[in-house]
């Protein structure tokens, strides 16, 4: 636990100095650990303490609880983004496109204990499936097209599809799992390359997915 202070920031009004940055930072982490060991209904005092900032800040910089999950969802969505560009520079396409969806489960795993919440039907989270889905769908749509110009992977594989088949897939981690949900998104992604270069006739009789609620 580190030294408390009262300097952190949330950088809504003016930018965020290293230090600030660094304690929003610790205040996240230290919710997420806290959460999935204790469950949300922990005391803000623990966070507070696990992060080494006093409870007052948590309360300016996170009037409610929800404000919190929130960021919490909002920052893994953001660093889950940034990760897929990362990739596709330093990683073959194909590569790229495996090691990112495993990221992904990575991405599932952090929200455990945040379920009950997500769930629980409070308007305070009714912006987040669209949030998630509108950010990722066109990272994952970015890496798919790559892969696909190299005629690693199929070129009539639906973002929007298959994002929300690897987070199905991926659920176990949310539950502690997370060796099992890797695997079966591997073979997910496995699924993706096979057949790659060829028409799939089946494919245009199938009707859309519906509107998916998958946090």
């Amino acid at each position: 636990m580190g030294k408390q202070t009262d300097e952190l920031e949330t950088g809504h009004e003016r930018p965020m100095r290293a230090d600030a940055r660094r304690n929003l930072d610790a205040v996240l982490q230290a919710a997420m650990k806290v959460f999935a060991e204790s469950g949300i209904d922990a005391p803000m005092r623990a966070i507070a303490a696990e992060a080494g900032v006093g409870v007052g800040t948590l309360y300016r910089h996170f009037p409610q609880r929800s404000d919190m999950i929130k960021a919490i969802i909002q920052r893994e969505v953001d660093a889950c983004v940034e990760a897929a560009a990362t990739l596709r520079e330093a990683h073959a396409p194909d590569e790229a496109l495996g090691l990112w969806v495993q990221r992904l489960v990575d991405f599932v795993a952090t929200k455990r204990g945040l379920g009950p919440a997500l769930h629980s039907g409070d308007p305070a989270y009714q912006s987040l499936p669209d949030y998630v889905e509108g950010q990722l769908t066109p990272a994952l749509q970015g890496l798919l097209d790559a892969a696909a110009s190299t005629g690693a992977v199929r070129k009539d594989i639906n973002a929007r599809e298959l994002l929300f088949a690897c987070l199905r897939l991926a659920t176990p981690a949310s539950h502690g799992d997370l060796a099992e949900a890797r695997r079966m998104v591997a073979l997910l992604i496995d699924g993706v390359r096979f057949g790659a270069g060829q028409p799939n006739p089946g494919s245009a009789n199938v009707p859309p997915s519906p509107k998916v609620r998958t946090l």
